[in-house]
């Protein structure tokens, strides 16, 4: 953890989606005060028909994409928003992604439900000395 989850309609390009990863680690770690090495990234293509969402009561389902954001609990809500609006942008700016068809939603956990072996065990709790 943290792990960051982007279901889409596809296909797009390996690179692209490596670019993506990569872009987002960066951004994540950067914003969340995050030890890089903890953060998994996965982009999930659902092929066309894949994900849907009506945008207008009454409307006809759209395809749409969205993002899940497994992270440790604690931190300030703006945060969080600043954090899905950069990782939102990079989704637009590599795979084009429209941004009114893109949702992101953030699953908070403690640290010892976060186990990475190759870095001792669980994640420490996330504290404001971490900014």
């Amino acid at each position: 953890m943290p792990y960051l989850q982007l279901d889409v309609v596809g296909p797009h390009s390996a690179a692209s989606k490596k670019r993506l990863a990569a872009l987002m680690s960066h951004t994540y770690a950067e914003m969340m005060s995050v030890d890089i090495r903890r953060i998994s990234v996965a982009i999930r293509e659902l092929g066309e028909g894949g994900v849907w969402r009506i945008p207008d009561a009454g409307g006809e389902p759209v395809p749409v994409s969205v993002m899940m954001l497994d992270i440790r609990k604690g931190r300030p809500a703006e945060l969080r928003m600043a954090v899905a609006k950069a990782l939102c942008g990079h989704c637009v700016e590599i795979l084009g992604l429209r941004e009114d068809r893109l949702n992101v939603e953030f699953t908070q956990h403690s640290g010892d439900e976060m186990y990475h072996p190759a870095l001792g065990g669980y994640s420490p709790e996330w504290s404001p000395d971490e900014r």
